[in-house]
């Protein structure tokens, strides 16, 4: 099964990707985390290892899709 990690800061714009993402990726064949950065910020090196610029943006097989600019990782550090 494909794994999918999608970061998020909690904003607007991310919350209503979330909700999209969660919609159509298809259950039996991606498992999806969510990570809510402003939440987990332990995580926020991680992200930007997987190669996050902004939030919100899904990882799929080590690849960083990047959905819409809500907020930079710097803004997400600060926060």
């Amino acid at each position: 099964m494909t794994k999918a990690v999608f970061y998020h800061a909690g904003c607007p714009v991310c919350v209503d990707a979330e909700q999209v993402v969660l919609r159509y990726l298809d259950k039996s064949k991606v498992n999806t985390e969510i990570v809510h950065l402003g939440n987990d910020r332990n995580r926020i090196e991680e992200a930007k290892k997987a190669g996050i610029q902004s939030v919100p943006a899904l990882v799929i097989d080590g690849n960083v899709y990047h959905i819409n600019y809500g907020a930079s990782l710097e803004d997400v550090k600060k926060g």
